[in-house]
């Protein structure tokens, strides 16, 4: 595959990074939309696995990587439109959009406000939940502080460091490796203090995401999708807690509640889908977009 090209769009509240492989064919490109806490080059392994020339999008969500960083990420729908003028700016390209986790929830949302933009949809476990728990806006927006997420360790002397600190650990064990040297080879930026290297996603906002996971309902959307789609799912059991990703958090009457072509369980994998079998994503992609 070719090597990416980064890209930056500005916007009214700041710039977009966006990363680009190929050239637009005869065939419809990719728009791949990244988890809560990573960044758009977690696609590389499944972009290294697609046919020779595909073209592949993949912006970082605002808040990650290196896009520009608001003071909080709590409102999940507002992730989601920061990626409208990018995609307003494709030219009317067919895609297929491909999210993971809260990638699909993004998706949904793009989907619904731009059909005519997308071929078909790929929601990997896209953490859309049963809608009895939505919405829970009249509690106070917690102290991102009060989250675990946001002690996680957030000073690192360099890349191998951190891919050696979580090889062994889970989730990341279960991962390629090849998928975890990219975490960590594109999810470090320098410090303010420029003594050190930080995490791309600073804790504080990746825990104000999943503080605020039922804020916003996409069931508020859902019904007015018109795109073909394929849900692809993990396991679903009683999770050990919020931050329980061996299971899958995704609601299991999704695909039927949006019509879903495909609703699939991937039986042997975890949330982490991408991230465990980068080439059985590439190839499901590798299909649609042809």
């Amino acid at each position: 595959m070719s090597e990416s090209r980064e890209h930056r769009l500005e916007t009214p509240e700041g710039d977009i990074c966006w990363f680009e492989w190929g050239e637009r064919g005869e065939g419809a490109s990719l728009f791949l939309l990244h988890a809560t806490g990573f960044h758009a080059r977690l696609w590389d392994q499944v972009v290294a696995a697609l046919p020779p020339g595909t073209h592949v999008i993949a912006p970082d969500h605002r808040g990650h990587g290196r896009s520009y960083r608001p003071a909080t990420l709590a409102n999940w729908a507002a992730t989601s439109d920061a990626l409208l003028p990018l995609l307003d700016g494709l030219g009317g390209h067919p895609l297929v959009g491909c999210g993971h986790s809260m990638g699909g929830y993004a998706l949904t949302r793009l989907a619904s406000q731009r059909p005519a933009a997308f071929r078909h949809l790929v929601l990997i476990d896209p953490v859309i939940m049963d809608p009895a728990f939505y919405p829970v806006e009249a509690s106070p927006i917690p102290d991102p502080a009060e989250h675990p997420v946001a002690r996680r360790r957030n000073s690192w002397t360099s890349a191998e460091e951190m891919r050696a600190r979580f090889a062994d650990r889970p989730p990341y064990a279960n991962w390629d490796p090849r998928v975890l040297a990219d975490y960590c080879t594109h999810g470090l930026l320098p410090a303010t203090d420029g003594e050190a290297l930080e995490l791309a996603c600073p804790p504080a906002l990746e825990a104000s995401v999943y503080q605020n996971a039922l804020r916003t309902s996409p069931h508020e959307w859902l019904h007015y999708l018109a795109v073909p789609s394929t849900v692809i799912r993990a396991p679903t059991g009683e999770r050990g807690g919020e931050l329980d990703f061996s299971l899958s958090p995704t609601w299991t009457g999704l695909g039927a509640a949006i019509g879903a072509t495909r609703d699939e369980l991937w039986a042997e994998h975890s949330h982490f889908i991408p991230m465990e079998d980068p080439a059985r994503v590439a190839a499901l992609l590798a299909d649609l977009a042809t």
